[in-house]
Formats: structure tokens, C-alpha cells, sequence
């Protein structure tokens, strides 16, 4: 039997419900719109039209896999950061808004004109939002996952900023090439967790989401002991460095900045009360 377009929707909002969705209505019309080949205005349009069975398939498709746990965002290939859309694959860490407050907090601190490293870049969500918001911005982002960095620089041609940013496939760990040269702010949302809550995570992200942007090490700081080991030498005087925390690891990570000479490490809370962001300087 045909459906239209506004009975689909009907139908896969129903669908999540019984599965316990929350968002039911919203994911359903993301879904339909997905699987038609249609922006939400288009859908919108074409509500009471009939898709072709191919269509209807399609929706299937997308429901069916949505039911077995994995992620909206992997589902219809993009997702929202910082009001830009950003193509997300499996290849990358979903974007969160609670991560907008690191981008936020970048921008803040780049002055006119400057520049900025955005290490362990996975799909470019925040160096490339900067420049989106600051013409006057270049930016490097680095990330060792050849894949992740191959969507980073399709998100930088869809954003427009191509011309000003520029991408290298390496370790955030490493101390970054003199070549480089100095940065107005450095900033990395880096793996974070430990690696034995890997298995404890929820299935949609330890069973989707690419462990090689969640692992942190043993005990999920690893990354944040070799910034603070290796990024002196690329950051200007006066520059800020800032990154992104697990819950619970926000005075840790600015206790191993603070004893590798960072100065005045500063914890910023994300809009849930967490402790989300440590930012120092060396000046």
C-alpha cells in the first residue's frame, strides 16, 4: 500500500515512540527527509505527495537501522554545530553541543588576523567553524585518521573556507613541526576516555562512534600530558590554549598543565554545569 510523505512521517514517529525515542517527531521528519533526497522545507512542501517505492524502501532502510541503535546524525550523514552543518560518517566523532563552548572559547581569545591549530580535528567541527564565523582567521587542523580528515576537508569546500584552511595527517601527541611556526590559540577536543570505560559506554557510541577519537589511554589524560609536554613552542606569547574535558577530569587536566608551567589554568562549565573546558596560557 502507497503512503504519502505526511502518513510516513505519521508512521515512523510511531515507530520510535514505542522504541522509546525521545525526540520521536523531529528524528522522524530528519529521517523521511533523508531517505527522500529532501531538505525539511522541501519535505514540507511535498508533505502529501506519494514517493516512488524506491522512496519507501529508503525510509525502511532508515528506520530499521535507527531501531537497531545507531546514531541520527551517522543515519542522514550531518549534523548541526554551531549553527553550520557539518558531514559526519563513521569515520568521525558526532558533533555535541556541549563542544560548542570550546569553540566559543577559541574565538573569544583569537585577536584580528590570527591563527589558529586545531589538533585532533576528527571532521573539522571546530577549527572550521572559526573560520566560518572569522573571515580574518586561518587555521591548521591536524588529525592522524587519513578518513576523518578526508570528511574535515569536504566540510571545509561545503563551508567555503578551503582557502584558509589547511590540513596535516599526524599525531596530536607529537610536538607539532617548527615549520608551523606560532598560534594565536591552540584548541583540541581530544580522546578523553579511559580505554576500560570503552566497553561501559552507551551502544551508540562504543558500538558506532571511532574508538580511535574516545581512547585516552589508560586513565583518558594521556593526550592532555603530551600537550602539555609539546605545545609550548607553538603557541605566540600571550596565546591561549584550550581543550575539551571528560566529565570529572577538569582539575586534573589543569593540575598537569599547571605543573608543566601552563599558567593560570581556568575550568569553564558547559550549559549543564560540567566541568567542560581547561584553558591556560604561558603568559
Amino acid at each position: 500500500m502507497s503512503a504519502s510523505y505526511q502518513e510516513m512521517i505519521v508512521d515512523t514517529r510511531k515507530a520510535l515512540e514505542q522504541a522509546g525515542v525521545s525526540s520521536a517527531g523531529l528524528e522522524a521528519r530528519l529521517l523521511v527527509a533523508s531517505a527522500a533526497g529532501k531538505t525539511a522545507d522541501e519535505l514540507l512542501r511535498d508533505i502529501r505527495m506519494y514517493p516512488s517505492a524506491e522512496r519507501l524502501e529508503a525510509v525502511a532502510e532508515h528506520l530499521r537501522r535507527r531501531l537497531s541503535g545507531e546514531p541520527l546524525a551517522y543515519i542522514i550523514g550531518e549534523w548541526s554545530f554551531m549553527g553550520h552543518i557539518f558531514e559526519v560518517t563513521r569515520d568521525t566523532l558526532i558533533p555535541r553541543s556541549d563542544t560548542e563552548l570550546l569553540c566559543e572559547t577559541a574565538l573569544e581569545a583569537l585577536p584580528e588576523k590570527g591563527n589558529l591549530l586545531d589538533l585532533c580535528c576528527g571532521g573539522g567541527c571546530i577549527g572550521l567553524s572559526a573560520l566560518a564565523e572569522r573571515k580574518d582567521v586561518n587555521a591548521v587542523l591536524v588529525e592522524l585518521s587519513q578518513p576523518a580528515l578526508a570528511v574535515a576537508k569536504r566540510n571545509a569546500m561545503h563551508l567555503g573556507v578551503t582557502g584558509r584552511a589547511f590540513f596535516i595527517c599526524g599525531d596530536a601527541t607529537e610536538p607539532p613541526a617548527d615549520a608551523l611556526g606560532q598560534f594565536d590559540v591552540i584548541v583540541s577536543n581530544p580522546p578523553y576516555i579511559p580505554v576500560g570505560d570503552i566497553p561501559g559506554l552507551d551502544r551508540s557510541v562504543k558500538d558506532y562512534e571511532p574508538h580511535i577519537a574516545l581512547d585516552g589511554g589508560e586513565d583518558g589524560l594521556d593526550f592532555y600530558r603530551a600537550f602539555a609536554r609539546n605545545l609550548k613552542r607553538a603557541l605566540k606569547p600571550g596565546g591561549l590554549l584550550t581543550v575539551e574535558v571528560g566529565a570529572g577530569e577538569a582539575r586534573e587536566v589543569a593540575e598537569i598543565f599547571r605543573r608543566n608551567g601552563w599558567l593560570r589554568p581556568e575550568i569553564l562549565c558547559d550549559l549543564s554545569g560540567i566541568e567542560r573546558v581547561v584553558k591556560c596560557t604561558l603568559a
